[in-house]
C-alpha cells in the first residue's frame, strides 16, 4: 500500500494540463457494449477506475488495444455476462454495465457494486427506471439479476432525484429499445452529454443534451465510432483551487470554462484573481481570501466532488465559513484529517462550520475516499513541514499520478510503498 511524503510551502508556477475526464471515460467505456463494432477512443485518462472497468470489459471477452491516451474496444464476440464481486466490489460505476448488457442480451447478472464509503448511494432509481423499459429483477446472493421477455420497449420515466449514473444506465438501455423513451428529472452533468455525443456518433438518436428531459428514439443497431473524451473538471477544479491556496500564478490548460462555472463564482467572492480563457484557466495571487458560504448540488450547482478541496482553502481563509452537503449524507469523512493538519472545522448533520485563518502543519494522514484524498493533498502542499498522506490507492482512482504532476510545477511530492 503505497503512501505520499508531502513538503509543504513549496513555490508552485508553470501550467498543468488537465487529463480526461474519469466519470465521462467510465459510462462510454461501457457504452462499447451495445454495438459488435470497434469504439476508438481518445484522452483517456490512465487511473485506477478506468482500468478496472477495462479489467471489467476484458472479463466479458472485449477486445481491447491500448496505446498511452488511446483505446480501441470491440465487443462482437462476448463469451460473459456475468460481473463477479472481485472486479466490481472496486468501484461504484459498474453497475453502469447493466443497461448495455440487458439492451444486447435481454439478461445480465452483476454483482452488487461497490466503491467510495460516502454514502448509501442505493441502486433503486436504476433498477425502477429499468423495470419501465421492461426489465424484471430479482436480487439474489449478493446480485442483481435483470431478465426482458423480448426487447426492452421505450417508455416515459420520471426520475425522483437527477441521479448522474441512473440517467447514463437508462440512456444507454434506451438507444435500442423499440420506441420512443422520454427520462424527465435527468441529470445534466458535461459527462452525460460526452455520453450522449458519444452514442450520436455510433448512430444513436438522442435530443435534449444538457437538459433535464432526454429524447431517445430507439435504433436497431450501433456502428463504429471515434470519440474524444472531455477533460476532468473536477481535476481542473482542484488544481485552481491549490493555485488560490498557494498564492502563486498558474495556468490550467485543457479545461472547459463552462463546466466550472459554479466553482470560478465561489472562488471569485472570496476573492481569488482569476483569468479565464477558451480552454484554459490561469490563477494569479490574490491579496486576501475571504471565507464565504456553499451548498453542494447537482450539476449546474455546486459539485459536491470539490467539496473537500473548497474546505481545505475555507480553512486557511479569512473568516468564518459553512459548506452544506446535500448529496451524500457522509461526505465529511476527511474533516477529522484536516483538524489534524490544524484546521478547526465542526459539522452539525449536513453543514460544515469552518474557522478560517488556520495555519496548516505537517502530520500524519489517512485518505477515506478519492476527493477526500487530495484534499489532503492540497492541505499538506499549503502546510508547514512534511505530510505524509496514507492509502493513496483511492487518490489513484481518480488523478494520474498526482507526484508527477504536481512535480512538473515545483511541488516535492514522493511516493513511497510500505
Amino acid at each position: 500500500m503505497d503512501k505520499l511524503i508531502i513538503q509543504g510551502k513549496e513555490i508552485l508556477k508553470g501550467t498543468i494540463n488537465v487529463h480526461g475526464a474519469k466519470n465521462s471515460s467510465l459510462p462510454i467505456l461501457v457504452s462499447s457494449l451495445l454495438s459488435e463494432e470497434s469504439l476508438s477512443l481518445f484522452n483517456v485518462p490512465d487511473v485506477d477506475d478506468v482500468n478496472n472497468m477495462i479489467t471489467l470489459l476484458k472479463c466479458f471477452g472485449a477486445k481491447i488495444r491500448k496505446n498511452k491516451k488511446q483505446l480501441s474496444i470491440n465487443c462482437k464476440n462476448l463469451k460473459n455476462i456475468s460481473a463477479d464481486y472481485d472486479i466490481v466490489r472496486k468501484m461504484r460505476a459498474s453497475i453502469l454495465i447493466l443497461g448495455p448488457l440487458l439492451s444486447r442480451f435481454g439478461n445480465a447478472k452483476i454483482s452488487l457494486p461497490g466503491g467510495c464509503a460516502i454514502g448509501t448511494r442505493p441502486i433503486d432509481i436504476h433498477l425502477k427506471g429499468l423495470e419501465k423499459l421492461g426489465v424484471k429483477f430479482e436480487i439474489a446472493n449478493g446480485f442483481v439479476i435483470g431478465n426482458i421477455s423480448n426487447k426492452l420497449v421505450g417508455n416515459k420515466i420520471k426520475l425522483p432525484f437527477p441521479s448522474v449514473g441512473a440517467t447514463e444506465n437508462l440512456i444507454m438501455a434506451s438507444v435500442m429499445a423499440k420506441g420512443e423513451t422520454l427520462i424527465d428529472g435527468a441529470a445534466r452533468e458535461p459527462e452525460i452529454e460526452d455520453l450522449c455525443k458519444c452514442l450520436i456518433s455510433m448512430g444513436a438518436n438522442i435530443d435534449g443534451l444538457g437538459t433535464n428531459k432526454i429524447f431517445i428514439q430507439g435504433v436497431e443497431n450501433l456502428r463504429k465510432a471515434r470519440h474524444k473524451i472531455i477533460s476532468d473538471r473536477i481535476v481542473a477544479g482542484t488544481f485552481i483551487i491549490l493555485a488560490v491556496m498557494t498564492n502563486n500564478k498558474l495556468e490550467i490548460k485543457n479545461v472547459n470554462p463552462q463546466h466550472l462555472v459554479s466553482l470560478i463564482k465561489i472562488l471569485l467572492k472570496m476573492g481569488a484573481n482569476l483569468k479565464t480563457l477558451s480552454k484554459s484557466i490561469i490563477v494569479y495571487p490574490s491579496q486576501k481570501i475571504n471565507g464565504t458560504k456553499v451548498k453542494t448540488g447537482p450539476y449546474p450547482n455546486f459539485p459536491t466532488d470539490l467539496q473537500a478541496q473548497l474546505m481545505s482553502l475555507m480553512s486557511i481563509s479569512n473568516g468564518k465559513s459553512q459548506i452544506k452537503e446535500t448529496i451524500f449524507e457522509n461526505r465529511f469523512m476527511h474533516v477529522s484529517e484536516l483538524n489534524r493538519l490544524g484546521a478547526n472545522i465542526k459539522v452539525n448533520k449536513d453543514t460544515a462550520y469552518i474557522d478560517g485563518n488556520q495555519i496548516f502543519k505537517g502530520a500524519q494522514v489517512m485518505a477515506s475516499d478519492l476527493r477526500a484524498s487530495v484534499s489532503l493533498v492540497l492541505a499538506g502542499l499549503s502546510a508547514e513541514g512534511k505530510t505524509i498522506l496514507n492509502r493513496v490507492y483511492h487518490l489513484d482512482r481518480g488523478y494520474e499520478k498526482i507526484e508527477e504532476y504536481l512535480g512538473h510545477i515545483g511541488a516535492k511530492i514522493k511516493r513511497k510503498k510500505t
